[in-house]
């Protein structure tokens, strides 16, 4: 076990290059690197979001509320986590209500990060999950 105090300070290189690997869509790397943080420091909150944050991305949103929900049990004001949650939740056609109230309340952010973040999902779930299917849509 002492081998890994030797990482010990390479904590948040760890969970930023999980964060890059989602963006870059590897998801092996991102859970190696995730979980590697999360053995460093398994009480940090940051590879949990990770976590939800690769289910997002995958559209599994189900994991990704989860996720999402254990950070806020353990730090309900974390806004990131909030804001990713909203966006989970507003992508799920029985909880969008709850998601976009989610963004609504982010979008107060003191934040300029989460601020932007927050409108640019409102923006999207108005433009398109709230939008009535097409005349193609229909046709079936």
């Amino acid at each position: 076990m002492a081998n890994w105090q030797t990482y010990k300070d390479d904590f948040l290189l760890f969970v930023e290059a999980g964060y890059i690997a989602v963006n870059q869509a590897d998801e092996d790397s991102a859970l190696k690197l995730f979980r590697t943080a999360e053995l460093l420091d398994p009480e940090n909150i940051l590879p949990k979001i990770g976590f939800g944050y690769l289910h997002l991305h995958k559209l599994e949103l189900k994991q990704s509320v989860q996720q999402f929900e254990k950070v806020l049990e353990k730090n309900p004001d974390n806004e990131m986590t909030k804001a990713f949650l909203g966006i989970a939740l507003s992508m799920m056609p029985t909880q969008v209500a709850k998601g976009e109230k989610l963004l609504e309340q982010t979008l107060h952010s003191k934040d300029p990060l989460i601020k932007r973040l927050s409108d640019t999902a409102i923006d999207f779930v108005e433009r398109f999950v709230k939008k009535s299917p097409g005349p193609a849509a229909k046709a079936k």
